[in-house]
């Protein structure tokens, strides 16, 4: 493409509040970048395809939505989802079972040794979650690719007689779990809700006082090669992705390497998920990336921990830096955790509080968008599903870039500056040059 000083458009946030995704001036043509900083785009080189952009239906965001007066919920699915109006989600996830982010323990499998699961039922989703994501979907006027992840198996199927506290699957309920998949993949299509793919077990290395079961990566293989896989195709639902690891991008190489050397168990695996907790470790996607080409990579969950952080910007440069560092390493989507939380940052079963990118004030029904609402929306906005990475780079350290050609052929891009001082910089996307100023701290998203 050949972009023109009249097609540029400028979007900026800053840390002072006084922009939030705010239109700014048109770039001015810049003939000589002598002196400058420079980010140079080629649209031409292109690279991974986008799936979307998201976040997670939890039983706690779901309650928290339904306690909103009727106005405050229309404009909470009209920021979240409209395509027009808001951030367009269109890829998110849902738990099998509950989580911490749930109203207390529970399984669709309540009955111990019930291994036919005739007592199977997802009626408990259907207080909140299902009318949730029905009213989503309503609102993106579409479906939504939906990932759905257990994060524990029933208490009776597990090693330690409990859903909380690690424990693992039993090798004798192994068919019987992966049974329980299918039923809630055709639980939730027979609801107008189907699902778009699994992760085996959400955090498989962690013991968590919340719901929680451990699995070796050679476990993990086994399941998805001896009854996840099979029991999905038996079932006619080859299309739903299994997604492995779902966990911190730390082990990444190591576990995805366990599974995909295994040829019966690779064939079943879409790709892997990936979580931010812990140290960075962005050359994991890479190095998996290069040794795994065919299989994908995909964030699958990331908040801020220990509470609400109610106006705190560090929220939003942590999604940016996240955001921008994984794209620019071949995942293939970015999917937040909790779509809307309380002003205490919960509910959650054993007051695990952390923070969403819209909160919800209990006194007065008010939402609060966050920081990190608007560092989300820098990208969920504008790069749209389908979009293709393209050449981007910076010759200034502290200019964090990313860039996208989308469908209609527009080139996105997406800079933070990590600096303390305003940076000026030449932005050179295909044959058009401008001069760019980016304020401290602050993120932009330049559209040509």
């Amino acid at each position: 493409m050949t972009a023109t000083p009249s097609a540029i458009r400028c979007l900026l946030s800053t840390p002072d509040g006084h922009a939030r995704l705010t239109e700014q001036a048109t770039p001015p043509a810049l003939p000589d970048a002598a002196g400058l900083p420079r980010l140079w785009v080629d649209p031409s080189r292109r690279f991974q395809t986008l799936e979307g952009f998201g976040g997670a239906f939890t039983e706690a965001a779901a309650v928290t939505w339904l306690a909103l007066d009727t106005q405050a919920r229309r404009d909470f699915l009209r920021d979240y989802f409209d395509p027009q109006q808001g951030h367009g989600y269109t890829l998110c996830r849902v738990h099998m079972n509950s989580c911490d982010f749930a109203l207390g323990n529970y399984a669709h499998v309540e009955t111990p040794g019930d291994v036919e699961l005739s007592s199977f039922s997802i009626e408990r989703d259907r207080r909140a979650l299902l009318p949730f994501i029905r009213a989503a979907q309503q609102a993106a006027g579409q479906p939504l690719q939906l990932l759905a992840s257990p994060w524990s198996p029933p208490a009776w199927m597990k090693s330690n007689g409990q859903m909380n506290h690690g424990g693992q699957l039993l090798p004798q309920f192994r068919a019987a779990w992966a049974q329980c998949f299918v039923r809630f993949i055709q639980a939730y299509a027979a609801e107008g809700v189907p699902i778009w793919g699994v992760t085996v077990q959400n955090e498989p290395e962690a013991t968590q006082r919340w719901d929680s079961c451990l699995y070796t990566a050679e476990e993990e293989r086994d399941f998805v090669r001896d009854d996840l896989g099979p029991a999905l195709a038996a079932a006619g639902l080859e299309h739903v992705k299994i997604l492995i690891w779902d966990h911190n991008r730390d082990r990444l190489v190591e576990r995805t390497s366990v599974v995909y050397a295994d040829a019966e168990a690779s064939r079943y695996v879409w790709g892997a998920g990936f979580h931010w907790y812990g140290e960075d470790h962005f050359e994991q996607l890479t190095l998996t990336h290069d040794a795994w080409p065919d299989k994908q990579l995909l964030f699958t969950e990331g908040c801020q921990e220990g509470g609400p952080h109610t106006g705190e910007w560090a929220l939003a440069e942590r999604y940016a830096h996240s955001m921008i560092n994984d794209l620019n390493r071949w995942t293939v989507g970015w999917i937040d955790w909790n779509l809307l939380l309380d002003d205490s940052g919960g509910p959650n079963h054993v007051g695990n509080l952390c923070s969403a990118p819209v909160l919800a004030d209990r006194a007065s029904g008010a939402l609060w968008h966050q920081s990190s609402y608007w560092a989300i929306g820098h990208f969920a906005r504008f790069v749209r599903p389908g979009a293709q990475r393209v050449l981007c780079t910076a010759s200034k350290q502290a200019l964090h870039c990313t860039a996208f050609a989308n469908p209609d052929g527009s080139v996105v891009v997406v800079a933070m500056n990590r600096s303390d001082e305003d940076l000026a910089f030449a932005l050179r996307i295909d044959s058009l040059q401008s001069r760019a100023v980016l304020p401290a701290r602050s993120i932009a998203t330049f559209i040509a």
